[in-house]
């Protein structure tokens, strides 16, 4: 069966309810009812349209990136790392990571979320620094076999997750840009 195409406002406008509605009452309680009451839509028309749950809340999370990463090429990969953290704001970061807290603790009960994120957000994410990290080292930037390299996609989540932790405060832009500054990029050798 064909889906149905929506205009590009509808479809924001429903990864936008699905998210309140995940910030609102998590993911354990989301259900495509709710989501369906939210929006206004009928739930056979949210299934036909994305499958599942899982695939819902994953394009979701993706629709509301800023942008694609392997579209940004400054021509430096400290140019290209600003660029990536000027692209949101505090205000979203700190949603957006109260959103993957809660995320992260129903991706080890639902397999089929783990698998959702991992193809729709996370992999191409992961794909997108590997291209910047693959410019810099063709540009001449980095070494090929700067052991660190693999590790970057680790450093990144874990400053994300850290500082939460460590501090009690929110990951905002100066922090995560005083971050790539003296921790990943001397890692990278730049």
């Amino acid at each position: 069966m064909a889906r149905t195409r929506l205009t590009p406002e509808r479809e924001g406008e429903l990864y936008e309810a699905v998210l309140d509605l995940l910030r609102e009452v998590g993911y354990d309680a989301l259900t495509m009812d709710a989501i369906a009451a939210r929006t206004r839509s009928s739930k056979a028309t949210l299934y036909r349209q994305w499958g599942s749950k899982p695939e819902l809340v994953a394009k979701a999370l993706r629709h509301n990136k800023p942008g694609d990463l392997s579209d940004i090429d400054t021509g430096s990969l400290r140019g290209d790392f600003h660029t990536v953290l000027s692209r949101t704001d505090d205000c979203q970061m700190e949603k957006d990571a109260a959103l993957m807290r809660g995320l992260s603790h129903a991706v080890h009960e639902y397999p089929e979320l783990l698998q959702a994120l991992r193809e729709l957000l996370i992999e191409p994410e992961m794909n997108g620094f590997d291209e910047m990290l693959q410019r810099a080292v063709a540009r001449g930037e980095l070494r090929a076999d700067n052991p660190a390299l693999k590790y970057i996609p680790h450093m990144l989540v874990g400053a994300l997750a850290a500082r939460q932790l460590i501090e009690d405060r929110p990951v905002d832009r100066a922090f995560l840009t005083d971050y790539v500054d003296s921790v990943v990029l001397p890692a990278l050798g730049v």
